[in-house]
């Protein structure tokens, strides 16, 4: 146990000491995390715009005044009847509210301004029915709470501040929400480069000490061969979970992804796909003796298993046969089980099919690292 913790921390020790390291740990990454994020943004919330219409008040009583407050609460920005932004127009008449009071039936004049799309109408038509609807409702309540009595300012001003009891929450439809933002970014970045750093280091070191004798002399130490293989894979890991607690931190303090929510999971998800990695990497500079062909071997492995896995694009806009595809390899599963718990928000109960069979890909590669190696 000493040697396999001796091995890793040199491992890691010399690792972290490069500059280049640092580079593809921590800075290309985050730049991809960045743009991607902006280039995979999704429509957000669903919210109310605010539509521009000019208003001219004839009316110098408060019901004019009252309507223009209902009309502002239903997302109308009133303008002056000469702003020029304003496609379409609203006349509250000199008699509004004098007629109000009488119980008389009383027009607005809604009118076209300039060369309006029908749509720009069509919104602000709407609002301005919900607007109306909203004063006759103060009214009949009104009626009703004071029989006969003429309503007043601040009779209908109160019921107008009231808390409504019907509320309306609007969103997208579908069951999950797509993942998008950094949220997509983040885990895919992160899931690419960990496979990618870990198999490119983690090769070209094993491969460049077996090319300068440093296994044979390690070999001739009281080091057994699965201590030399876990200590490679363990030095491997360390570094792989510098690179994930960095990047969870960026994501939970500076991109707004969520993490706090379900960390643990989080973590532990991105720590069996480490040992997976790792154990790749100590494989493939194991069976292939050159370094110059372990790094292209594996950039040739782990950009499509990238690709195909999710890391690029969300699956749920993937055709079937390519979601299917997706879960043949390790990044699959990982980017399956980091969008159950940071977008869909579900803990270990939602993500534990992904994380077991992530954690039998942990197996199968570090028993074929330990059954390829070579010193």
């Amino acid at each position: 146990m000493k040697a396999i913790f001796e091995i890793a921390r040199n491992d890691l020790r010399l690792f972290l000491r490069e500059r280049t390291s640092w580079i593809w740990l921590v800075v290309v990454p985050l730049v991809f995390v960045y743009f991607m994020g902006f280039a995979a943004r999704g429509p957000g919330e669903p919210v109310t715009p605010t539509v521009e219409v000019r208003v001219e008040n004839l009316d110098p009583g408060f019901m004019g005044r009252l309507l223009l407050e209902a009309l502002g609460g239903q997302g109308l920005r009133m303008a002056a009847p000469d702003h020029a932004e304003a496609k379409r127009g609203i006349t509250i008449p000199a008699d509004f509210t004098e007629r109000v009071l009488a119980r008389q039936r009383v027009d607005l004049d809604f009118f076209k301004v300039g060369d309006a799309d029908d749509a720009a109408a069509a919104m602000v038509e709407l609002r301005l029915v919900r607007a109306l609807v909203v004063m006759n409702s103060l009214l009949v309540e009104h009626a009703i709470a004071k029989d006969a009595a003429a309503p007043a300012e601040e009779s209908l001003r109160e019921l107008l501040k009231r808390e409504n009891p019907v509320s309306l929450r609007s969103s997208f439809a579908g069951r999950k929400p797509m993942p998008v933002g950094f949220s997509l970014s983040l885990p895919g970045n992160l899931v690419m480069y960990l496979l990618l750093n870990l198999m490119v280091f983690g090769g070209a070191s094993v491969a460049a000490e077996r090319r300068n004798g440093v296994m044979r002399r390690l070999m001739t130490q009281p080091v057994r061969k699965l201590d030399l293989v876990m200590g490679k894979v363990s030095g491997l890991i360390l570094l792989g979970m510098v690179q994930v607690g960095i990047f969870l931190l960026i994501g939970q303090f500076l991109l707004g992804v969520n993490i706090r929510d379900h960390w643990f999971a989080i973590l532990v998800t991105l720590g069996i796909y480490v040992w997976v990695a790792a154990s790749l990497g100590v494989l493939a500079g194991s069976v292939i003796k050159a370094e110059e062909k372990v790094i292209g071997v594996c950039l040739l492995v782990s950009l499509p298993m990238a690709a195909l896995g999710g890391c690029w694009w969300p699956l749920e806009v993937a055709p079937p046969a390519l979601q299917s595809i997706a879960l043949v390899f390790p990044t699959g599963w990982a980017m399956a089980a980091l969008h159950q718990l940071i977008t869909f928000g579900s803990g270990f109960a939602g993500a534990k099919e992904e994380i077991a069979i992530l954690a039998l890909y942990g197996v199968a590669a570090n028993l074929a690292a330990a059954r390829w190696f070579r010193g």
